[in-house]
């Protein structure tokens, strides 16, 4: 029953394996957008986390001038001054 098992896994990940890479090189994919939000995503979390260290916290990068998922510009989420 083992050997079944493994090589159901193994067509099992095959299939998921071209699947993955058939999204990837696809026209419609927009990999570079998606690959794009990622790294600014990345560079945003690594800048809040370093902030209390360096004393400085970079502006948040929301991609406001991106379209990469047709979603347009979001409005600012702004709330202002505290007081």
């Amino acid at each position: 029953m083992s050997q079944l098992t493994e090589a159901l896994v193994t067509i099992m990940t095959a299939i998921i394996g071209v699947a993955i890479l058939s999204v990837l090189v696809s026209n419609r994919s927009q990999t570079a957008g998606v690959l794009g939000a990622f790294g600014q995503s990345f560079s945003n979390i690594l800048s809040a986390a370093t902030a209390p260290v360096t004393g400085k916290a970079a502006t948040p990068n929301v991609g406001g001038n991106s379209n990469a998922f047709g979603l347009g510009n979001f409005p600012s989420l702004s709330l202002g001054p505290l007081s």
